[in-house]
């Protein structure tokens, strides 16, 4: 799997990330530091580390690329929901062996913006202008016509050392000015991955949000006839691509986790005896115990500084909340009630948690601080007083808690702010469940199972309610976890 990034690449992002005056142009990497940031990549082949060189394209003409922290060129209002048109030209093939790769990455730029919803990518048939340069100003009238508002150019080119560089560029039609453009250099099998990060690159630069695009997903892959399923663990990019199996299916495996630097996940196991809470390390393969508890461990999740994992423990007929310190393994107890309290989940700044507890009479969602102590029950459904609420997790951003609401029959996706006001279902059906965040927090994922002889299969909506879209897997899927942004969180 793709590895961490170079320092040099991180530096460039922290200044990008953080700093208000940053000139792209204004950053130099040295040839001493290219070559120490290679070298180090080359003695560390075992993580197969992908290099970017973080050094942003010259600006054509009078121009020069805008700073991270301005403003949006293009501004998207959230609640219109009117996708901006953009014109996605073909990756242009720095020798004719890199035609294959330029379309490829031309299409999954292409198929990230559009299934975002926020984006509608004009068809290249109607096309005025074919982009063979990149290096020259497009003639802005040409996209005009057809209804652009943005233009994205690149190329991608094989390099005498085997790896490929990828240029893009991202133009504002309107003004014909250029908004961002970069280069990265990267091993040719995380092509891929590299238009995962020009998506995100242009989501952000016309948003002003993170993207999402350059991330995955652990799930619970499910095979064979209802009665007698097999689930394995399974990690896939957030497009469906690069499925890969974790675990062969010999136990049954629940609630899958991503650690905060997406390198590790926590998931529980059913084997011989009671089932347990593993910690699974992606890298190496290699798996361990969280911990012997005498009881029932129930829905593991990470604290947000990977630190520790907090968890439901079943003691007699009721559960309660413990977090364990994964330094010292020293274990806590966070409550103590004759209920059953699960599905814990840390705010973003680990200071507080949500969970689900049936301490009422039927499950609803409590928030408590992260030591424990007094929870207050936030739950409230104006529309039907009998709804039962589960599985919370709290969105990245911190702004909404996301849940699954059963009543009337129907299973309801839905969010609600961490004071419990604003309550928002985005979907329901027979039996949806077990919303989990895309990095942004702009995107949820969850699984849908219809009955019958069927199975559960995941899909994605939008915090607003709409862009439903199915999420491709090879067959059945469900319990589905997404990561951190991938180039955000290595280093």
């Amino acid at each position: 799997m793709p590895g961490l990034f170079l320092h040099a690449e991180t530096a460039v992002r922290e200044l990008e990330a953080h700093s208000d005056d940053f000139r792209p142009e204004r950053y130099v990497v040295t040839s001493e530091q290219k070559n120490f940031a290679m070298n180090d990549a080359r003695s560390m082949n075992r993580r197969r580390f992908m290099t970017l060189t973080g050094s942003t394209l010259a600006v054509l003409g009078s121009g020069r690329a805008f700073a991270q922290g301005q403003e949006p060129r293009l501004r998207i209002d959230p609640t219109a929901f009117q996708p901006i048109p953009i014109a996605i030209t073909g990756f242009v093939p720095g020798s004719p062996s890199d035609g294959d790769v330029g379309n490829g990455v031309t299409q999954v730029i292409t198929n990230n913006l559009r299934r975002s919803g926020l984006f509608a990518p004009i068809d290249q048939a109607a096309f005025i202008e074919r982009i063979s340069n990149i290096d020259v100003a497009p003639q802005f009238q040409n996209w005009k016509t057809i209804n652009a508002q943005a233009l994205v150019t690149g190329r991608m080119t094989r390099q005498p050392d085997g790896r490929l560089k990828a240029e893009f560029r991202l133009w504002d039609v309107v003004s014909g000015q250029q908004l961002t453009g970069q280069q990265y250099f990267t091993s040719p099998e995380y092509w891929r991955r590299i238009a995962h990060i020009i998506s995100d690159q242009i989501y952000e630069r016309m948003t002003g949000e993170k993207g999402y695009f350059d991330s995955r997903v652990v799930f619970v892959d499910e095979t064979g006839p209802k009665e007698r399923r097999v689930k394995r663990l399974a990690m896939m990019d957030q497009d469906g691509a690069n499925v890969r199996y974790l675990t062969r299916g010999s136990d049954l495996v629940l609630t899958p986790r991503f650690s905060p630097n997406s390198q590790e996940i926590t998931y529980m196991e059913f084997g011989q005896g009671d089932p347990k809470v593993y910690l699974f390390n992606i890298e190496t393969g290699q798996r361990e115990i969280v911990g012997n508890f005498p009881g029932m461990t129930f829905a593991p999740r990470f604290s947000p500084d990977g630190q520790r994992v907090i968890m439901s423990l079943q003691q007699g007929g009721n559960s309660n909340l413990f977090v364990m310190d994964l330094r010292s393994r020293s274990t806590t107890r966070l409550t103590d009630t004759p209920a059953i309290d699960t599905s814990p989940s840390y705010s973003p700044d680990g200071a507080r948690i949500c969970f689900e507890s049936d301490r009422g009479g039927r499950s609803q969602i409590y928030v408590m601080a992260a030591g424990g102590g007094q929870a207050q029950r936030i739950s409230f459904s104006k529309d039907d007083t009998n709804a039962s609420y589960s599985t919370p997790v709290w969105s990245p951003k911190g702004d909404y808690i996301a849940f699954t609401r059963q009543g009337g029959g129907q299973f309801a996706i839905g969010v609600m702010k961490p004071d419990g006001s604003g309550e928002r279902l985005l979907t329901s059906g027979f039996h949806n469940e077990g919303p989990t965040f895309s990095p942004n927090g702009r995107v949820l994922m969850f699984f849908r199972d219809p009955g019958g002889n069927g199975g559960p299969s995941l899909y994605s909506v939008d915090i607003s309610g709409r862009n439903e879209l199915k999420v491709p897997t090879p067959g059945f899927a469900s319990d589905p976890a997404w990561s951190p942004l991938l180039s955000s969180t290595s280093g």
